[in-house]
């Protein structure tokens, strides 16, 4: 007897930050940033280079920044942000957390959503 296996759902499979930003300028952006206290996601976004694409790959890595793919980018995924971009990246301070989460929520329901982590990288 053959069981069916559900297909994957292509909206649920990650694909990694490099396939849409350079390493170098990922890197660049993440020396920038190795002090506690001296992230400044704007700057961030600017340096990697997300500022220059187009939403729809904005979008992208806002599905990769969303780890558990609930749609919205919570204050606990955004402490690890940085680690979303290389693994042995420090965690952002709960003052650089906060600074970013107040940066991007447009509608202060404590969450990020696509739209306004759109709106805030392409401003």
């Amino acid at each position: 007897m053959r069981r069916l296996v559900p297909a994957a759902n292509p909206c649920r499979i990650k694909m990694s930050l490099s396939s849409i930003l350079s390493a170098d300028a990922i890197d660049a952006a993440m020396k920038d940033c190795q002090a506690p206290d001296s992230f400044n996601c704007k700057k961030f976004f600017q340096q990697c280079g997300l500022t220059k694409k187009s939403p729809a790959e904005v979008k992208k890595v806002f599905g990769i920044l969303d780890n558990d793919a609930s749609g919205f980018i919570e204050e606990e995924e955004l402490k690890f942000f940085l680690q979303r971009f290389n693994p042995g990246a420090r965690v952002l301070t709960e003052k650089e957390t906060k600074a970013f989460m107040s940066a991007a929520d447009d509608d202060s329901d404590g969450m990020i959503g696509a739209d306004e982590f759109q709106a805030m990288v392409l401003s």
